[in-house]
Parts: C-alpha cells; structure tokens; sequence
C-alpha cells in the first residue's frame, strides 16, 4: 500500500513518504480509507454473520494453498469445478491465467494510468507473500504484531 500510495502522491505533486511516516500514520490508524483495522474488523464481522455473503481470502492463504482457495472461492460463488473440470485442468488453466506473473505482465497492466493518477504498473510489484520482512524494522513489526493482537485478539482473525 506504501508503494501504491506513494505513487498517487507523486502524480498529484506532493512528496513521498518515508516508510517510517506511512507506517506511523498505519499504526495510528491514519489512512484516506480510514482505519485498515476497522476495515479488516467489518468485514470479518460480517463473513462470521453472512458467510454466503462474504467471503474472506488472505493472500498468504492463497499463495500457500491456491488450488484449495480457487476451489472454495468457487464453491463460496455456486460454481464448483465439477470432478471433469478438475481431471482437465480447468484449475490449473485458471492459476496460471490469473497468476499474479501473468497479470503483471500483459500489456493492458504495464500501461497507461487509472484515473488518470497513478501507473497502472504501480498495481503490481512482486507478488510475494511478507515481503514486508524487507521493508519494516524488527521494532515496526512487533508494533504490528501488537496491534494486530490488540484489535483482533476475540474474534478469531489470524494474520
């Protein structure tokens, strides 16, 4: 999100902010969305009293273990793979149609602007699963781990 925003900053002619600044505004619950925590707090909420409404798919979940998401996600649709679809590959076709690799590198995604702020490239970085670890101090991550402890520590949402 740093990355993203930082982007949209940059086409609107402001400066971007350190890593330091974005991960304090995070903390603190300072975002143009509003809280990330209040967010993520709604919609599990509702996926725990709607669960044929809301569906919930973290992306460590589903890089780990895509074909099992892709199925639930499916099912989570009413449109399970049947067992032919399944013996054709029609999974594995839909993996790697949608990978974040072949996403990121059609053309329609390397160019032009969305909304006529930001790269659309900017969309895509690396695709990998706590790449954070490069980014944030020991120190940013127990913080996170606290307050990710904090708001979500009754309710069931591991992270």
């Amino acid at each position: 999100m740093w990355y993203f925003r930082n982007s949209v900053r940059v086409n609107q002619g402001k400066n971007p902010l350190t890593i330091e600044e974005a991960f304090d505004n995070f903390s603190k619950g300072i975002s143009v969305y509003g809280p990330y925590w209040d967010h993520v707090m709604s919609y599990w909420k509702e996926s725990l009293e709607k669960p044929e409404k809301v569906f919930v798919l973290k992306y460590e979940d589903m890089k780990e273990q895509p074909t099992i998401y892709l199925k639930k996600l499916a099912e989570f649709l009413e449109c399970p793979f049947s067992r032919e679809e399944e013996v054709k590959g029609v999974i594995n076709d839909i993996l790697r149609l949608y990978s974040f690799e072949n996403l990121s590198n059609l053309e329609v995604n390397k160019n032009g602007k969305i909304l006529m702020l930001v790269n659309k490239a900017a969309l895509f970085r690396r695709g990998e699963a706590e790449n954070w670890k490069n980014h944030l101090t020991a120190e940013m991550s127990e913080t996170l781990d606290r307050i990710t402890e904090e708001k979500f520590h009754n309710v069931g949402l591991k992270f």
